[in-house]
């Protein structure tokens, strides 16, 4: 690096938002010759794109889903074929987004690339999700509209049915991956879930094992297991439910025992560390060293909504693992992070801090 381009390197850094014009003046130089050294800054990688983001940090990326979520709260028990009195809520969620929410309130730094359409909707997840997670790198797609989740929850708040309006997300290609690989390269931990194509998660599977980066399967539903690569070496965590379980192996759960095969069978194909969970009973968790481990769920007296807590067990699992905690502490924090957005009505609960998360931990 010459004297010109370290001096530049150094403005940027006491000031992201310093224009060309400023820099041309206190370097000396015509603005494009400041334009020819910030470009040369940025093929060596020293800087990254708009703003002048500095390549000196090392972010969790999500990638997948970010939607609107519409619930609709029934009254009562409800009747089908007919109409059912209910409460409404609108807010935003998807997986990866959740998760990327969950994380950036934990005080992590996290980059949301997905996929969207020009729409109030994308606004909406835009104002809301902003001050928690990075989201320049999610692309518009104009002909499309930005994904959308609407559940009817029964008078339990238990999900009696949903509908998913996700064909934006097939946009997420490797393709659009490549484009944003500079950054990629960067994560500390690369998290996607299930919304992704099967191909952009082969991609995945093939560039976080080149750059040894820490690799976080999430799937989304059952019916979009059938993305899941059959050898998962490059796997450091798959956190599954029951359902998605069985319906990956063609198997049924029906007691502890088989609960604790399935483990192993996520095991034999490849991911280093898989968690399988299954409701009320609780999880389990097999680890590298073929260890299997279980914890009870948390009792919880009062549900408000089931929406999210899967997101939220996740981001507890993410956030502990890379603090490098013990087996049983990191499932503990999915289970207490889980536990307290059951009882909020939001599918991200709006109090979390990394402050507040050791006090749940402390009390539980």
């Amino acid at each position: 690096m010459n004297e010109n381009e370290k001096l530049i390197l150094d403005m940027i850094r006491e000031n992201p938002f310093i224009s060309q014009q400023e820099l041309s003046e206190i370097v000396g130089e015509s603005m494009s010759s400041v334009a020819n050294i910030i470009s040369g800054l940025i093929k060596k990688e020293y800087v990254l794109g708009k703003a002048y983001v500095l390549n000196e940090t090392n972010p969790i990326i999500c990638i997948g889903g970010a939607n609107v979520d519409r619930k609709f709260y029934a009254k009562y028990g409800i009747t089908h074929e007919t109409s059912n009195p209910v409460k409404s809520s609108t807010s935003v969620g998807g997986v990866a987004r959740n998760i990327a929410e969950n994380l950036g309130r934990l005080g992590e730094e996290v980059i949301l690339l997905s996929a969207r359409g020009n729409d109030s909707e994308w606004e909406e997840i835009y104002d809301l999700s902003s001050p928690f997670m990075n989201l320049e790198h999610v692309a518009q797609f104009e002909h499309s509209s930005t994904g959308s989740y609407t559940a009817v929850l029964d008078k339990n708040g238990d999900l009696s049915v949903a509908f998913a309006d996700m064909d934006v997300y097939e946009n997420i290609t490797p393709e659009l991956l490549i484009k944003n690989s500079n950054i990629l390269r960067r994560a500390k931990c690369i998290v996607a879930d299930l919304n992704c194509p099967s191909e952009t998660i082969d991609f995945l599977c093939s560039f976080t094992s080149k750059h040894h980066i820490p690799l976080v399967i999430i799937p989304v539903s059952s019916p979009k297991m059938n993305r899941l690569p059959k050898r998962l070496n490059a796997v450091s965590w798959l956190i599954v439910n029951k359902d998605e379980t069985e319906t990956f192996m063609n198997i049924k759960i029906n007691d502890k025992k088989d609960w604790e095969n399935s483990v192993k069978k996520w095991l034999e194909l490849g991911v280093k560390n898989v968690i399988v969970t299954n409701g009320s009973k609780g999880v389990m968790a097999g680890v590298e060293n073929g260890e299997i481990h279980d914890f009870p769920a948390i009792e919880t007296p009062m549900v408000v909504d089931v929406t999210g807590a899967g997101d939220s067990f996740c981001s507890g699992v993410i956030y502990s693992w890379l603090q490098k905690k013990e087996i049983d502490y990191i499932l503990k924090s999915g289970l207490v992070n889980a536990h307290k957005t059951i009882m909020s009505k939001y599918t991200v609960r709006q109090e979390l801090s990394q402050k507040q998360f050791m006090l749940d931990m402390e009390e539980i």
